[in-house]
């Protein structure tokens, strides 16, 4: 989850113009806009990596199921946001480069993104994604 400590509401405003959103206890980036974690996570996922199946999000994220991360994978497939192509018994899921508003789409994902802890960060997004070539020194 990420919390906005900063941005305090002031009249119905924000004091800070880069908060997303300013409700006092902190929020999670995206939730609000897309409608849930899992979803968040999700894209967060596919922008930080370019492509994605069930299973790898579900082992990145602690609080993430496979058929959560499958469900949500399938919504926003019908919605057009991503693509999915089948390599083996994989279902790869990627950006549809289609989807009319994929620059903004991805603009506010990766925006939210940046906007993470640099802990949460590295929690989830700094495993090792290939092996490591024979022989090289550790």
């Amino acid at each position: 989850m990420i919390h906005l400590p900063d941005a305090q509401p002031v009249g119905g405003a924000c004091i800070e113009q880069d908060a997303i959103d300013c409700r006092p206890g902190g929020i999670d980036v995206l939730e609000g806009l897309i409608g849930n974690r899992t979803a968040e996570r999700v894209l967060f996922y596919i922008e930080e990596y370019g492509e994605g199946y069930a299973k790898a999000i579900a082992d990145t994220f602690d609080d993430v199921s496979v058929s959560m991360a499958q469900r949500n994978l399938e919504r926003f497939e019908r919605a057009g946001l991503i693509i999915s192509v089948t390599k083996g018994r994989t279902r790869l899921f990627t950006w549809n480069p289609r989807y009319a508003f994929l620059k903004e789409v991805r603009a506010l994902v990766r925006r939210a993104l940046e906007a993470l802890p640099d802990e949460e960060r590295r929690r989830y997004f700094s495993r090792r994604r290939r092996p490591r070539r024979r022989g090289k020194p550790l």
